[in-house]
């Protein structure tokens, strides 16, 4: 296939699967499935959503998840991070490591790919070190505001505060999907 059904609601994380899938001439359509949220590891939380979207869609399908996981939380809020968002916001993200000294994180991005309904998903992490510090930048993508990759090339910024190419050259949802491709072009499922 030259494309896949990327299964999401989110249209921020579908421009960033476009942007760094643009020169690898795979098209994505999305398509946003209902779907339980299972609790569990981030791997179970993957698993168990492919799983599901293949069946209801009856086709090859790709999931994401992402998790943020603070160090000094023993990886929490990890695949939680969507509900903890949404309750506390980037000051009360900020306010869970009141205390700890601790203010690494690890962005876990997850790709589930399943060839179709009866088939047990593959599963693709990418992962991006970094660090919890008060928001800056643009506050319209999640918790981008508040966390500051480590690697060389964010230049002390954080995700917010870089430009599309610049994030999307290093971030964990890149490190992740560029797995899955290489996957899907070994497998001969990318034509």
């Amino acid at each position: 296939m030259s494309s896949f059904v990327f299964v999401t609601g989110n249209a921020n994380k579908l421009k960033e699967v476009r942007a760094i899938l643009s020169s690898s001439g795979i098209q994505v359509s999305s398509q946003s499935v209902e779907v339980p949220e299972i609790q569990g590891s981030t791997q179970e939380v993957a698993f168990a959503k492919c799983s599901a979207a293949a069946e209801k869609l009856g086709t090859a399908c790709v999931t994401e998840d992402t998790a943020l996981c603070f160090h000094a939380l023993d990886g929490l809020p990890g695949p939680y991070i969507k509900d903890f968002m949404t309750k506390l916001g980037h000051d009360g993200l900020n306010k869970l490591l009141v205390g700890f000294d601790d203010y690494r994180a690890t962005a876990l991005c997850t790709f589930a790919y399943s060839p179709g309904p009866g088939h047990p998903p593959i599963l693709f992490e990418g992962r991006t070190e970094g660090r919890i510090v008060p928001p800056r930048g643009p506050a319209t993508f999640g918790w981008d505001a508040i966390f500051e990759p480590s690697s060389p090339e964010g230049d002390g910024r954080t995700y917010a505060e870089m430009d599309g190419e610049t994030k999307n050259g290093i971030s964990h949802r890149y490190k992740a999907l560029k797995k899955l491709c290489e996957y899907l072009e070994k497998e001969g499922n990318v034509e």
